[in-house]
């Protein structure tokens, strides 16, 4: 039996900047993940990100069948390796808008607005750009502009201004709104995980254990109190126990299953599946939020685009110089949109260098472009729950997307002006034709029909262990779980609210903001 004086599950974007910080003190810390190490080479190369898609590496998650999208089961890939998601996505470095931070203040949960977040945003920073009123330098994430922009994708920014739309060279500033190229979690043309950034350095530290292969099965209660983890590996089923905290860092599905799974959830549900209730918690596994995405694809005439990634000579140049067309992220550049009357952008635009449809499962292999319509002010709701006490089974995903109207009226209106991008002088010399929807899509039932058949996730789901000031909230504003002593969770399931923009940069941050208000006590 291990022992530590905290135990975290999880080593994704907030556990591994957990594991950095609670290491950093002199804590012993040992640090559970049900992957693998992030050896292969697709966790590396940015443009292979899609191809650990379905493999060992990808938890593989579906939701259940989506009324609103035509009965489609969505496909949802989650990182099991170490640096969960972050060593399988598009690198986006996103921080979201201002006033959705400082409505979660406002709502009670002090210490999560804008100002009080900003230091942290920017002390794990790196930007490459150098050190600014909104970033940082000497972090472990590196923050960089990408070393070879497809001109395909210049020419798709260009276009958003030639509509009429500002540019913008910097989202995390002080403005939002506008098109530009993205930064990504480089460095030196390679992914930079929350792994490469903050765990291997840590891992450096004697009285940091980091165990791979090892699924975690409950957390261990005594007396009211988290006082360890069991989990299982290969060679059987093993405790470590935490003299101090517990901390659940796996994610918007695995945080509130790992919960359930221990008896802290909704009472009425944890005893139809047969889990004994350590504590009626009933929000455990509500408020599931995720960013949906819907794409226009055109087919190009030009062998520019990143079909022609992995032939020989784009290979050889990423060998050589880790620049070219594998060093892509793919979802290159895009912007933000107001469509409605709320505070901050509502959609969000991805323009890849290249068709993505189906996650990439049904590209076709000839040269062309995405533009994706993002939904990230969204307002349907979902939920998680046990399929049943096994905890190998997979949980019941339940995110009943566009439940709200107002989701699908967004969803319409930027698929829409994606094609008003795509008739712009910049990009309609590139373009042949609109494969997706093509162009007899016309009028806003076909435009609805579009959305229900071809949205996909983005893979941003948050919420299922929200934080907020009463009894009720899974979390409080310190991240204790309510009614439990001992444990907490620090992950992207506590956001009470979804930021309207990519999620690993703020994830990283509720790790760190965790590890202080750990450390504070």
């Amino acid at each position: 039996m291990q022992a530590a004086d905290y135990v975290i599950v999880g080593a994704g974007a907030g556990g591994c900047v957990l594991a950095d910080q609670l290491s950093a003190t002199g804590a012993t810390v040992v640090l559970l993940e049900a992957g693998q190490r992030d050896r292969n080479p697709n966790a590396k190369i940015p443009a292979a990100f899609s191809k650990l898609f379905q493999t060992k590496h990808d938890w593989n998650y579906h939701t259940t069948a989506q009324p609103e999208l035509r009965d489609r089961k969505m496909y949802w890939p989650r990182g099991k390796i170490l640096g969960g998601s972050t060593s399988m996505n598009a690198m986006i470095y996103q921080r979201g808008h201002r006033h959705t931070f400082d409505q979660w203040a406002a709502d009670g949960n002090e210490g999560w607005g804008y100002g009080d977040l900003l230091p942290a945003f920017m002390s794990l920073q790196d930007q490459q750009r150098g050190p600014s009123d909104f970033h940082g330098t000497g972090g472990g994430l590196t923050v960089s502009d990408l070393r070879t922009p497809n001109p395909l994708s210049v020419a798709m920014v260009d276009a958003a201004l030639e509509a009429g739309f500002p540019a913008n060279s910097d989202f995390n500033d002080d403005t939002q709104e506008g098109f530009g190229m993205y930064q990504v979690t480089q460095r030196n043309g390679v992914r930079c995980s929350a792994a490469t950034a903050f765990l291997k350095p840590a891992m450096k530290r004697a009285n940091l254990t980091v165990v791979t292969g090892a699924h975690a099965t409950k957390v261990v209660m005594s007396n009211g109190r988290a006082s360890g983890v069991e989990w299982v590996d290969k060679k059987g089923t093993h405790v470590t126990m935490a003299s101090h905290e517990v901390i659940l860092s796996g994610g918007a599905i695995n945080s509130p299953q790992l919960l359930m799974l221990s008896g802290i959830g909704p009472a009425e549900h944890l005893a139809s599946v047969g889990v004994d209730v350590v504590h009626d918690s009933v929000n455990v596994g509500q408020n599931l939020i995720d960013h949906l995405a819907c794409g226009n694809a055109y087919a190009v005439d030009e062998p520019i685009s990143l079909a022609h990634a992995e032939e020989i000579k784009p290979l050889l140049e990423y060998v050589t110089k880790k620049t070219g067309h594998l060093s892509s992220n793919v979802g290159e550049a895009g912007g933000f949109v107001k469509f409605g009357d709320g505070p901050v952008p509502d959609i969000q635009y991805h323009f890849a260098p290249a068709y993505f449809i189906e996650h990439g499962f049904e590209s076709p292999e000839e040269d062309g472009i995405s533009i994706a319509a993002t939904l990230v002010d969204v307002k349907s709701r979902g939920e998680i729950t046990l399929a049943s006490k096994d905890p190998f089974a997979a949980p019941i995903i339940e995110p009943r997307y566009l439940s709200d109207p107002a989701d699908l009226w967004l969803l319409v209106e930027g698929c829409k002006l994606a094609r008003e991008f795509a008739e712009q002088p910049a990009l309609r010399r590139y373009i042949s034709s609109e494969y997706e929807p093509g162009m007899a899509t016309q009028t806003d039932e076909q435009w609805e029909e579009h959305v229900r058949t071809m949205s996909e996730s983005l893979y941003h789901p948050v919420g299922t262990c929200a934080m907020g000031p009463g009894d009720d909230a899974v979390v409080d504003s310190q991240l204790r779980v309510n009614g439990i002593d001992g444990l907490r969770v620090a992950d992207a399931s506590v956001m009470p609210s979804i930021v309207n923009a990519n999620t690993q940069a703020i994830s990283m941050v509720i790790g760190k903001r965790a590890a202080d208000f750990i450390t504070a006590n």
